[in-house]
């Protein structure tokens, strides 16, 4: 599969942590409500200034990174389909669907794109992981930043139900996006002591465990996504 040590190189910490990669016209919605209770409260004799002030500057903070927050998880979701589709071309090129060292598209002369695909699609499969990478990290970084008041996952109904869902698919793809840096080093590195001449079983195996996770790592981010999305 391609070169991906940029992946490690770049994040810190990968995934849509605590919020969701597209935040929908039902959180500010939800928000709002809950601003008006508040505000109402506060009329009313309840909140003091200070909190209430506190309170809309956490809003407004949360409002303002969501619309952030949503377009860089669209971008994310995209860099990282084109980065999926790129292994699959790359995996296929090389190890062909469990062909062996003599018979893989490379060797026979049939690999997409034909014999420069063999190098290429490695290439802009590291670049779009890399960019998936960069992207991933700065949607991470905003979810951290985005306040959340009303601890909108922790109430009943079936928004609070889907949020809560889609924090648990963040381990998903959390955990993929770390598998998938560290075996796509050792396979473009050579680390280990592999290479493709004398370990080529061994190599299609990891790359067969990269390519698996990358899917199952798209499919959780893909969902998470969606159940904020629609």
């Amino acid at each position: 599969m391609g070169s991906l040590t940029a992946l490690l190189l770049a994040t810190p910490i990968f995934g849509f942590s605590l919020q969701a990669p597209a935040v929908t016209a039902s959180l500010d919605l939800s928000a709002k409500a809950a601003f008006e209770l508040r505000a109402t409260d506060a009329a009313g004799g309840g909140s003091g200034g200070g909190s209430q002030s506190e309170y809309v500057q956490q809003i407004k903070s949360r409002n303002n990174i969501a619309s952030i927050h949503r377009t860089m998880g669209i971008a994310t979701w995209s860099a990282m389909t084109l980065t999926v589709a790129a292994g699959v071309m790359s995996y296929y090129n090389l190890y062909g669907f469990g062909a062996d060292q003599a018979s893989n598209p490379c060797v026979q002369g049939t690999a997409i794109f034909g014999d420069g695909g063999c190098s290429s699609m490695r290439t802009v499969h590291a670049v779009a992981a890399g960019v998936t990478t960069a992207l991933y990290a700065t949607t991470f970084t905003l979810a951290l930043l985005m306040p959340d008041p009303d601890k909108l996952s922790e109430g009943k109904g079936d928004f609070a139900s889907t949020l809560r869902l889609h924090k648990a698919l963040r381990w998903v793809h959390f955990g993929g996006m770390l598998a998938q840096a560290a075996i796509g080093i050792i396979i473009a590195n050579g680390l280990l002591g592999l290479d493709r001449a004398n370990h080529y079983e061994t190599l299609q195996a990891l790359a067969t465990v990269h390519l698996g996770v990358g899917i199952v790592t798209w499919g959780a981010l893909t969902w998470a996504g969606s159940l904020m999305v629609f």
